[in-house]
């Protein structure tokens, strides 16, 4: 069925729960039903930097057991940006052409890709600089890439946060506090706001809307005139202070990291109501454990569909999920489309008729 084909598949950025199903499905579907060699390239673009690359030949066999488990079995990275890269002197380095020639000396016909925004950038630019046959696929347990109604790993980092409401619950019951979960989302509040309304949060707070702190007050006050002596807070790791400021910290690599803004809006609700409080960073909790049935049902579906394209050599797409179903579309039109939480959308009228304090 079709001309044989070598394809490669590498996952970049962050790892999440699903990858090892596109990996499982993109095998199945490759040698099953058209007899192709499939070449994993471990952690990311750095296996090709290497000579020879760093890749292994997959087989049915091997991918078979990785339906349910998490992270990727060929390894990620979301740091080193090829075109750019930290060289050991602290000088940078554009190493793209190294990438191509591990390609090539891959002797691959074409190569998918499973990442976000920030990697689907990169990939594209590799293939349109080494004439490489890309074939995207989106991943990000922030649900971000525009196009796309679902992003493998968001599912299972909102079953992961919402289980965490659900515990944290009863402590906040037994002790009278107010507890804030601090979930991740770099720029938007996807797993915050969905988390929040399935979890029974009593204040949501995403980067979307602004907040004040006396109107948190306000709602933790609220409920105890109610008799309700406790609260649930749950904010979104890209979430600024009351007066803007981004809180955020250096690691290795000059990278930004997210985080703190739980512990921030925990000590201003203390100093402002006096209430006891206590934070929860769910952190990388997030992206492991086991996938979820959507996020598997997605991943699968991602996998046999980009398979199919490289098929058709319909290259420089990604499959999306639209409307129940796959649509395959540009890349440069899906990563164009940045996907935050709407402040007029469905969710956001769900979360304010439920009485849940979202911000002004």
């Amino acid at each position: 069925m079709g001309d044989y084909k070598r394809i490669g598949i590498l996952t970049s950025g962050g790892d999440c729960a699903g990858l090892n199903a596109v990996i499982r499905a993109v095998v199945h579907r490759a040698i099953g039903t058209y007899s192709w060699e499939v070449i994993g390239i471990r952690q990311a673009t750095q296996g090709l930097m290497v000579d020879p690359p760093q890749a292994t030949q997959l087989s049915i066999e091997k991918v078979d057991p990785l339906l349910i488990a998490g992270g990727t079995v060929l390894g990620t990275t979301n740091k080193g940006d090829p075109f750019a890269f930290p060289m050991p002197d602290g000088t940078l380095c554009d190493r793209s052409a190294e990438i191509i020639a591990g390609y090539h000396t891959l002797q691959l016909d074409a190569l998918v890709g499973i990442g976000g925004d920030g990697s689907m950038a990169i990939l594209r630019k590799l293939a349109q600089q080494g004439g490489l046959n890309l074939v995207g696929i989106p991943k990000t347990i922030d649900n971000d890439v525009g196009i796309t109604e679902h992003s493998i790993g968001f599912d299972t980092a909102v079953n992961t946060a919402t289980e965490a409401l659900d515990r944290l619950h009863f402590t906040a019951a037994s002790h009278s506090r107010v507890m804030i979960l601090e979930v991740m989302g770099r720029d938007a509040g996807h797993i915050a706001i969905t988390a929040g309304i399935a979890g029974g949060a009593d204040v949501i707070l995403i980067p979307e809307i602004p907040y004040t702190i006396a109107n948190v007050c306000e709602k933790i006050r609220e409920r105890q005139s109610q008799g309700k002596n406790y609260s649930l807070v749950i904010v979104s790791e890209a979430v600024r202070t009351e007066d803007g400021q981004t809180i955020s910290f250096m690691k290795e690599l000059k990278q930004k990291h997210w985080g703190g803004i739980g512990d921030y809006v925990a000590e201003q609700i203390s100093l402002s109501s006096g209430a006891e409080t206590r934070v929860t960073v769910l952190g990388h909790v997030q992206r492991g454990g086991t996938p979820s049935p959507l996020d598997r049902l997605v991943a699968s579906a991602f996998g046999v569909a980009a398979v199919d394209l490289i098929a058709e050599e319909k290259y420089d797409h990604i499959v999306t999920w639209q409307n129940r179903q796959i649509v395959s579309i540009p890349i440069a039109d899906a990563i164009a489309q940045y996907r935050s939480v709407d402040p007029k959308g469905t969710l956001v009228k769900t979360a304010r008729g439920l009485g849940i304090y979202l911000g002004d």
